[in-house]
């Protein structure tokens, strides 16, 4: 068996699409979710501040509109990052993993407000940082 036959067996003979494989499609469709609670998030902080729970013991006190108005943007960020990404933009894996650390801070500091949302959305960003760190250029996991 020559080498070629191995790298067309193995599927790596000219390498799948970047949106194909499966770390790398993962991880933007968790971006896109992500992405769009983020949005949904911000929106109702902006339009209903009064809704989420304001706590006076927390370290990190911020006004809840402006962290709305930051979840909105980041959000849209994010969405945009894994479009990107399953479009097959190696960029896209380096802006996925700073924006999904970005919105990782920006829940954590969230946490009081809403928090059961809080670590879902952290959940899924540590899985994304996770799967773009790890894969390798065709998607598979790097030992």
């Amino acid at each position: 068996m020559t080498s070629s036959d191995v790298r067309r067996n193995s599927g790596y003979s000219s390498g799948p699409p970047m949106w194909r494989s499966g770390w790398i499609l993962f991880a933007a469709v968790m971006m896109i979710f992500g992405g769009v609670m983020s949005i949904l998030e911000g929106i109702a902080a902006i339009a209903h501040d009064d809704v989420l729970v304001v706590t006076h013991g927390y370290a990190y006190q911020f006004n809840v509109t402006s962290w709305g108005w930051i979840h909105l943007v980041l959000g849209c960020l994010v969405v945009l990052a894994g479009l990107s990404l399953i479009r097959g933009a190696l960029w896209a894996r380096l802006l996925g993993i700073f924006f999904a650390g970005l919105s990782v801070v920006a829940n954590f500091i969230w946490l009081p407000h809403y928090p059961l949302w809080a670590i879902v959305l952290i959940a899924i960003d540590v899985f994304v940082i996770w799967a773009l760190a790890t894969a390798d250029s065709h998607g598979h996991q790097t030992r």
